[in-house]
């Protein structure tokens, strides 16, 4: 399964970095695409995932989820 999100805030590789590691850890990820110059974030999983977690680990990153897509 497959879901969007748009991120705001990354400016740089290392803010590529940081969401891609943080959004990996998260219990179900299977795989994480970050764009930084659309700001979509594309995350894999065997079952869906409650947003809401999506959210908190791209916070923990230091940036913003606009809106899953």
């Amino acid at each position: 399964m497959t879901t969007t999100y748009t991120v705001t805030g990354m400016t740089c590789g290392h803010c590529v970095s940081s969401v891609k590691e943080e959004v990996g850890e998260v219990a179900g990820v299977t795989g994480v695409d970050v764009d930084l110059t659309t700001g979509l974030v594309t995350v894999q999983s065997e079952s869906p995932i409650d947003p809401a977690r999506i959210a908190a680990a791209v916070a923990e990153a230091g940036y913003e989820v606009v809106a899953p897509s």
